[in-house]
């Protein structure tokens, strides 16, 4: 099949925008072996901690072909996240600003199923399928192939007009288009300021992260107990951390998000510290319903204070 039209590709980006997305690049399905010793020597390090998925489907992981038959083609975006609104009382636990809204798994890959929708009735026929944060994808490494930014030393994605504050989704489909250039420019220079801040040392090297110290780990992730030698570093974290990325200089103009779907969930800034703790599961699932909570659960979260009310 010929490569479609510039005006294809171009229809496809538009569509994207039109849909919420904040930026939309394409690139041919190839193998990553650029990021095959990385992966490799990342695994062996153990600094998978308990993620054993991580080591599952290793090639799958390289090759999106492998993923999706036929594969030709991989659209990225991105969806800017950042919110306009801070939590209302500085002294209570601390949440992720990606856990304020819905859930973005639900959000972006309704979009992106709305995009494969859009290709199929106008532009060509054809297979694809959304991905977000699922399946083994290497998205940040598939969207600095489609020109979207570049890996930061904090191993996100860090975009020029958006900075990090991003979640990343991929169409991968069996047709071909005219492609983007890969992002090939390194803007992080001689900065370490998300190194140097990091309180746990998670940062093991640009680039690398070991999520035995990360705190975002151990306050998701990790279903055992959280070790000792975090636990004097959470830094009021319940729920993820954004240390790394509140102090990169490209988000100090971070502009707020537009979109209903990431408003922060009714009441959710505005409780104070004492309210964390008497949270009941029944008010729990109705207070996080669709939201990113639900991945760790009332159990894991109420750990997670218990954690704080021992040193606070």
């Amino acid at each position: 099949m010929n490569n479609l039209s510039e005006i294809a590709s171009r229809q496809v980006k538009q569509r994207a925008l039109e849909l919420g997305f904040s930026a939309c690049g394409i690139s041919a399905v190839r193998t990553l072996d650029e990021e095959r010793e990385r992966l490799q020597q990342w695994l062996l390090a153990g600094m998978n901690g308990s993620m054993g998925y991580m080591g599952n489907h290793f090639e799958k992981r390289l090759d999106p072909a492998k993923i999706e038959e036929g594969a030709k083609s991989v659209i990225s975006v991105l969806i800017n996240y950042f919110p306009s609104e801070k939590q209302a009382d500085q002294a209570a636990p601390v949440i992720s600003k990606y856990a304020y809204g819905k859930d973005y798994h639900l959000v972006v890959k309704e979009k992106l199923n709305n995009l494969l929708i859009f290709i199929q009735s106008e532009i060509s026929p054809c297979r694809g399928r959304a991905f977000v944060d699922s399946a083994p994808v290497l998205e940040r490494p598939l969207a600095k192939a489609a020109g979207l930014g570049w890996i930061g030393k904090n191993s996100l994605l860090i975009s020029k007009e958006f900075g990090s504050y991003v979640f990343i989704g991929e169409l991968i489909v069996d047709i071909e288009f005219n492609y983007d250039s890969p992002f090939t420019g390194d803007f992080c220079g001689s900065c370490s300021r998300c190194i140097d801040a990091c309180p746990t040392s998670a940062i093991v090297a640009p680039r690398v992260i070991d999520a035995r110290k990360c705190i975002s780990f151990h306050t998701i992730e990790n279903k055992e107990d959280v070790p000792i030698e975090i636990l004097g570093k959470l830094q009021h974290k319940i729920f993820g951390c954004d240390i790394c990325q509140d102090v990169c200089p490209w988000n100090k103009k971070a502009k707020p998000n537009q979109s209903n779907d990431f408003k922060p969930v009714e009441g959710l800034l505005e409780m104070k510290k004492k309210d964390w703790p008497e949270l009941n599961r029944d008010t729990f699932s109705k207070t996080f319903r669709h939201t990113a909570f639900e991945r760790a659960g009332f159990d894991r979260i109420m750990r997670n204070i218990s954690y704080l009310n021992e040193k606070i």
